[in-house]
């Protein structure tokens, strides 16, 4: 490896905008997010299914006959 081309990788702070913070190592330093795994609704299980035309409940009873 060349000397002097590599950028320098330390460790950096992450902090999101719900409060957590943790550690990792980067190039840029400092990170401010502003949604992370611990308040993101896909991790955190609170995900609903946004509805308006009912098309979740057509699917759900077109292929409910099918599978019995």
């Amino acid at each position: 490896m060349q000397k002097g081309i590599h950028p320098v990788y330390r460790e950096a702070t992450v902090h999101c905008a719900c409060g957590n913070s943790f550690k990792t190592r980067t190039t840029i330093g400092d990170v401010s997010v502003d949604i992370c795994s611990n308040c993101h609704p896909f991790f955190t299980g609170t995900q609903k299914i946004v509805d308006t035309e009912g098309r979740v409940e057509r699917f759900k009873k077109k292929y409910a006959k099918k599978g019995k």
